[in-house]
């Protein structure tokens, strides 16, 4: 036992969160499950983005880093295949660095990586069930962390599916043609106040990802910002007035990726054969919803806010609108703290494939009337990914923020259609390179009062 950590918890307690982190971890499977099960054969061998690995290594990817990190690092068994561990813990790594440049068959069978999938998972069934509980299982951190890791790979499944031909995966639901018009662009006040960022490790040592801690706060200028996020009708405008064409509102770097890419749309829009732009939805497409969120990059996104002459907010004004209270203090959601209902305070959790209209969810509205904070979209700040004051990386997963502290991540806030209502906590914190179109990222503009 690591002498910094606390106690233990009785053997009563401790059983009981066994068995409740036990049938998480079921939950948890059952929707990974699910998203495995809406592929056709040859869509586990497609790389729907080429920057990730071809669906095949997630399929194996999942029991692996469960199996690697709570029974062999917390259990101490030995491997049971470290070469299909090494595997699917890191996929095929690309010669001389760069993309993955691996061919389909250069992977095992389906029929192969589902065996090795059961045998783990029963293994590590009955050793979690059966054995004595040692080092970070004891707090459930460990056992905890692995769930969360899956329903992380649950969304990245999602948008993988998402970006698949509609050939490669089994049917699934269609929105109906949505021709709601969105409302107009509002800035709502936001006076001066104070966030609290973070969680407290002394309150809550073994219940988040190492970049939650250390709970601070941080005082915040009166500031204004978007009531609703950016809508597709928003972004349909930026296009028509040339903004993918003027360089002034690209920073350097991202000019030079828009160029470079060929980028002129959002990913996940398509130009129809009459010449009218038409959403993408996960098992079809539209014609393009304009009240639904446009999904897009960083770079995009603060190009846009640019030619609006405004900003992307801080990740502290983001708490602030979405948690702050006029009178002072702060809530556990923006809609108070009552427990997150999908589909009812906003789009996360399973709720729809699809967004849905920017102002669908008034019940999920902040006290300072600020719609759409959590769901229909991770909603992109401009605050670079970059440790609190106090960071200490996991014991048992030291890479898992620090890996990213480089100066190119930007922290993203809220919820998608597909984040799972645990990541609503306030203190949770996603991150995404600035080029990268294919996550559900939406965004909403800020300026300074």
């Amino acid at each position: 036992m690591d002498a910094e950590r606390p106690d233990v918890l009785a053997p009563q307690a401790a059983d009981e969160l066994r068995e409740r982190l036990l049938a998480e971890l079921r939950a948890a499977r059952r929707r990974t499950d699910d998203l495995f099960a809406r592929l056709r054969p040859a869509g586990y061998y497609v790389r729907a983005i080429r920057e990730r690995h071809r669906l095949i290594f997630y399929l194996g990817h999942l029991e692996a880093f469960d199996w690697n990190l709570l029974g062999r690092d917390c259990l101490g068994r030995p491997s049971r295949h470290p070469k299909w561990e090494r595997l699917f813990a890191f996929g095929i790594d690309p010669v001389g660095g760069g993309l993955p440049d691996d061919v389909a068959e250069d992977w095992p069978s389906i029929g192969a990586v589902r065996e090795f999938v059961e045998e783990l998972r029963h293994d590590l069934d009955r050793l979690l069930r059966d054995a004595e509980w040692s080092g970070w299982l004891e707090d459930g951190w460990a056992l905890r962390m692995a769930i969360e890791h899956r329903a992380m790979h649950a969304e990245t499944l999602a948008y993988l599916l998402h970006r698949l031909p509609l050939a490669d995966k089994l049917p699934g639901p269609v929105p109906a043609v949505d021709d709601t018009e969105p409302p107009a662009p509002e800035l709502v006040a936001i006076p001066a106040g104070r966030a609290r960022l973070g969680r407290p490790r002394q309150a809550a040592p073994f219940a988040g990802w190492d970049n939650e801690y250390e709970a601070h706060t941080v005082d915040v200028p009166a500031f204004r910002i978007a009531r609703h996020a950016v809508s597709n009708a928003d972004w349909l405008e930026f296009v028509d007035a040339g903004g993918y064409d003027d360089a002034t509102l690209w920073g350097e770097g991202d000019w030079a990726w828009r160029q470079r890419a060929g980028v002129t749309q959002p990913a996940f829009w398509r130009r129809g054969d009459d010449g009218a732009f038409r959403q993408r939805t996960m098992f079809g497409e539209l014609p393009l919803p304009l009240a639904w969120p446009v999904w897009v990059s960083h770079a995009e996104a603060s190009a846009f806010a640019r030619w609006r002459g405004q900003r992307l907010p801080t990740e502290a004004e983001w708490h602030r609108a979405a948690l702050g209270m006029p009178g002072g203090g702060e809530r556990a959601y923006p809609w108070g703290d009552a427990p997150p209902v999908p589909g009812q305070h906003d789009n996360f959790g399973f709720a729809r494939w699809d967004p849905a209209p920017i102002d669908a969810c008034p019940r999920g509205e902040s006290a300072f009337g600020v719609r759409g904070l959590v769901g229909n979209g991770w909603q992109w700040t401009s605050t670079v990914f970059a440790p609190f004051a106090g960071f200490a990386p996991l014991p048992f997963y030291r890479g898992y923020s620090a890996d990213f502290f480089d100066g190119k991540h930007y922290v993203l806030k809220g919820a998608s259609p597909v984040t799972d209502v645990r990541f609503l906590r306030r203190s949770f914190r996603n991150w995404f390179q600035p080029h990268y179109q294919h996550v559900f990222a939406a965004f909403r503009c800020a300026t300074d009062a």
